[in-house]
């Protein structure tokens, strides 16, 4: 029987359904990794798999978390390039169809076979996990395990602004959704040349207020419109979608400049209720982004040890995996923008 290890796990479908249970050490393959986790963030689709309002199926029961960094511990009989003791962090696409069209070309982050940490396999609210060695990219020895596990949502950010995104210098940006992801696409939309405005509610204002100072964003508490058409009156460049809430469309559908661009990349399960004929008589052009792929990895690894991309003013605090609930409850409540664990 293998070791037992302390984990988060999310057991049911029910609301609430996530504690702390003893689970067995991962065995790994001749191409994986054991990993020993140093730090996991946690993401919104966390909270949304507790409080069971989430838009993806879940592999019940499973370890949450997929935003990690961490050493290796053990290596593969057939892991190459890596050695036991090398500071890594690690992609989320755990499992993926290697024949399948989309991973030949490069995107494996949207092959319908594919199966994330967290949801689909087990995460890294733990100790170890295990990890396939594709999915591993080293981090500098300048980089702390604390900023490196934000790679993860970093790597979606610049995915929806830089991939996804048509963005030149000088380009009017509305970000709706302060979170993680929203802060992170603001922040990157500034290192591309853009002005840009972050919109969020009154009661997100703590947020807000931090991003302003971190990143130099302009804050927007509630209402968007007189930022959005202060220079024309036609509206802005682009809106990034980055709320967990379908109604936002219609705040982006509003606010963008005809001939303008929409990206979403913030979930919403809830029906929309509202026409998208602007869409067609603005001729905006709507994008989804999801997820990320190697290229990108690499780039924000990059940007994060040059200091070009400081993760550090959105870190609320770490707290023990065993503490978990405080650390959830936190970013829930909007008292923190990230929340971090630390396996002890």
């Amino acid at each position: 029987m293998n070791p037992m290890q302390t984990a988060v796990v999310n057991y049911s479908k029910s609301k609430g359904s996530v504690e702390i249970r003893e689970v067995p050490l991962p065995e790994i393959g001749d191409e994986d990794v054991l990993l020993q986790v140093q730090n996991v963030g946690v993401c919104g689709s966390d909270l949304h798999q507790w409080m069971a309002t989430q838009s993806w199926p879940v592999n019940y029961p499973v370890v949450l978390g997929h935003e990690f960094s961490g050493n290796i511990a053990v290596t593969g009989k057939s892991v190459k390039n890596w050695k036991v003791g090398d500071r890594v962090v690690s992609e989320t696409a755990a499992v993926i169809n290697h024949n399948s069209p989309l991973t030949k070309t490069g995107l494996y982050n949207l092959d319908p076979e594919r199966k994330g940490f967290g949801y689909g396999v087990d995460g890294a609210m733990t100790h170890y996990v295990k990890v396939p060695q594709r999915c591993l990219h080293g981090i500098p020895d300048n980089l702390s395990f604390e900023e490196a596990c934000l790679t993860e949502p970093c790597s979606v950010a610049y995915n929806a602004v830089v991939g996804n995104s048509q963005i030149r210098p000088g380009d009017r940006v509305l970000v709706t959704g302060p979170g993680t992801i929203g802060i992170l696409c603001a922040a990157i939309a500034k290192i591309c040349g853009a002005e840009v405005a972050l919109l969020g509610l009154e009661t997100d204002r703590s947020r807000l207020d931090i991003a302003a100072k971190a990143y130099c964003i302009h804050p927007l508490y509630g209402n968007a419109e007189g930022w959005c058409k202060k220079t024309d009156g036609l509206g802005v460049d682009l809106v990034i979608d980055a709320a967990g809430n379908s109604a936002t469309l219609k705040t982006a559908m509003e606010m963008v400049r005809p001939n303008g661009q929409i990206t979403k990349v913030g979930w919403g399960p809830q029906p929309c209720n509202f026409s998208l004929d602007p869409i067609v008589h603005k001729n905006i052009r709507l994008q989804g982004s999801f997820s990320h792929n190697w290229p990108i990895w690499e780039k924000v690894i990059d940007l994060l040890a040059k200091g070009n991309l400081n993760v550090k003013p959105i870190i609320g605090g770490v707290w023990p995996i065993t503490d978990w609930r405080r650390a959830f409850e936190e970013m829930k409540d909007g008292r923190v923008i990230k929340s971090v664990l630390k396996p002890i």
